[in-house]
């Protein structure tokens, strides 16, 4: 879509006392407490508020006008685009509009915070990326974890070898999620629907509910592997180093117990190698057991990650602690900080000096922890149904593998699941040149599968939203 955009009036770099005006485009759960943090900040102006809901819209519009600003409200993105006392914006929109949204606000000669993860697929992220660079703009994505300074000691602490190589890490998202009531095919009556889908299909809805519930279909969400795994990944990859890529990633699991609507697994064991470190990632959302209300744990984590090295082992997300292997606390950390309020200010900080490096979690940051979550994902969308004994062929070879696979069988057989007569869907190895975004090969798959992992790096936008690509 071409759009003629007029930079704003500080779309060229700004003095340290100038105070920036901020667009939030997306008045959710995320965009909601990014508003009432920004409102707290000083030299930084909320002046321009969008969501196509115009029910949200309205209620955010009149709960900063209660607290005394006059702000332009719209249910259309590109009209706060278009605006000259814009300065940046806030995409928190959902996922399916993060990438095309940084596009046009970039062109228009805005810089972005964009909520994770940076892009709906794979492509969208290295758009993203090119974006950036071609139109010279900050661009922090919403990995606020990069701006938990106490998060720097644990991480050298580990990188340092006091507790010896790490050996395997463990990331987990043990979240209950509501099913997705069946309804009637219908459309809401209340917002431009054709706006709402964006680039994604516009096809009538089978769920109940509109709004957060996009997650977990594939047309516009990713699922906990990403939604949750976004952060998870993004920290593993502070352990292990930025650079340090997977050479190959797959995934196992399904969607058991629940008879809703959506696609997704709702329980599902990711594989990455990292040139011989083994990274798993398990997101569940069902309860520890028929009737519980609570969530499982692993070693103390709900939503966590656990890095086991040879002389002891980390546990946490923001912030967390050091053990030795006798379960000593050696290190702890956390609490202190917000990382919310500190990402955002770095944001601010940075649209201010106007330098790249300023930024705590650029494009590529956000790019590289959402992919490897991709990747997975598209080794699970291109799997077949498999016995648990070819299963555990193909793990084998993967040191803790197997732990990590018989905790989530045990936990389906809390449910009465029978993998037996309901096999695990298995997705093949895809073999990575993550640098590239390419997937080289496949093991265990057909040529047929690999042509359809491939055709999922980059789904087709509908016309009048199509995502450019740049480079």
């Amino acid at each position: 879509m071409a759009n003629q955009w007029i930079p704003s009036a500080l779309a060229q770099p700004i003095g340290a006392n100038n105070r920036i005006r901020v667009g939030i485009i997306g008045l959710g759960i995320k965009g909601a407490q990014h508003l009432q943090t920004i409102l707290t900040l000083p030299d930084v102006q909320v002046v321009a508020l969008c969501d196509v809901d115009p029910q949200r819209l309205a209620k955010a519009k009149a709960s900063l006008e209660d607290q005394g600003g006059a702000v332009f409200g719209t249910t259309d993105l590109r009209k706060v685009l278009e605006r000259r006392d814009v300065d940046a914006v806030i995409i928190a929109t959902a996922t399916h509009w993060h990438a095309l949204a940084t596009v046009w606000a970039c062109e228009a000669g805005k810089d972005v915070y964009v909520e994770k993860p940076v892009g709906r697929t794979i492509a969208e992220g290295r758009v993203v990326i090119d974006a950036a660079r071609r139109y010279n703009r900050m661009v922090q994505t919403g990995t606020q974890l990069r701006s938990d300074s106490e998060l720097d000691e644990i991480t050298e602490y580990i990188r340092s070898g006091k507790l010896g190589k790490i050996q395997w890490i463990q990331g987990v998202s043990y979240k209950l999620r509501t099913p997705l009531a069946r309804r009637p095919l219908w459309y809401p009556d209340w917002l431009d629907y054709d706006l709402y889908c964006g680039p994604s299909p516009m096809t009538p809805l089978e769920r109940n509910k509109l709004h957060y519930d996009w997650h977990w279909q594939w047309r516009t969400g990713n699922g906990d592997l990403v939604n949750m795994g976004v952060h998870a990944i993004d920290k593993i990859r502070r352990f292990l180093g930025d650079d340090a890529m997977p050479n190959r990633v797959m995934s196992v699991g399904g969607r058991y117990v629940i008879n809703d609507v959506t696609d997704l697994p709702n329980t599902q064991l990711t594989v990455m190698d990292f040139a011989g470190v083994p990274v798993f990632y398990e997101n569940r959302n069902l309860p520890t057991q028929p009737g519980s209300r609570s969530a499982d744990q692993f070693r103390g984590q709900r939503i966590g990650i656990i890095v086991q090295c040879e002389h002891g082992y980390y546990g946490g997300l923001e912030g967390g602690s050091i053990y030795d292997n006798e379960g000593n606390r050696i290190l702890r950390k956390g609490g202190s900080v917000d990382p919310v309020t500190a990402h955002l200010v770095n944001f601010f900080d940075s649209v201010r000096s106007q330098r790249q490096s300023d930024l705590n979690a650029p494009p590529e940051v956000g790019h590289y922890s959402a992919m490897f979550g991709h990747f997975g994902n598209l080794s699970y969308r291109v799997g077949q149904r498999a016995s648990a004994q070819h299963v555990d062929e193909v793990l084998g070879s993967v040191s803790e593998a197997g732990n990590a696979l018989e905790r989530m069988r045990n936990h389906l057989r809390l449910h009465a699941v029978d993998l037996a007569a309901n096999p695990m869907m298995l997705g093949p190895w895809l073999e990575l040149d993550c640098a590239q975004d390419v997937i080289c090969g496949l093991e265990g798959g057909s040529d047929a599968d690999l042509e359809r992992a491939r055709n999922l790096i980059q789904e087709v936008d509908r016309p009048g939203f199509v995502t450019p690509a740049l480079s």
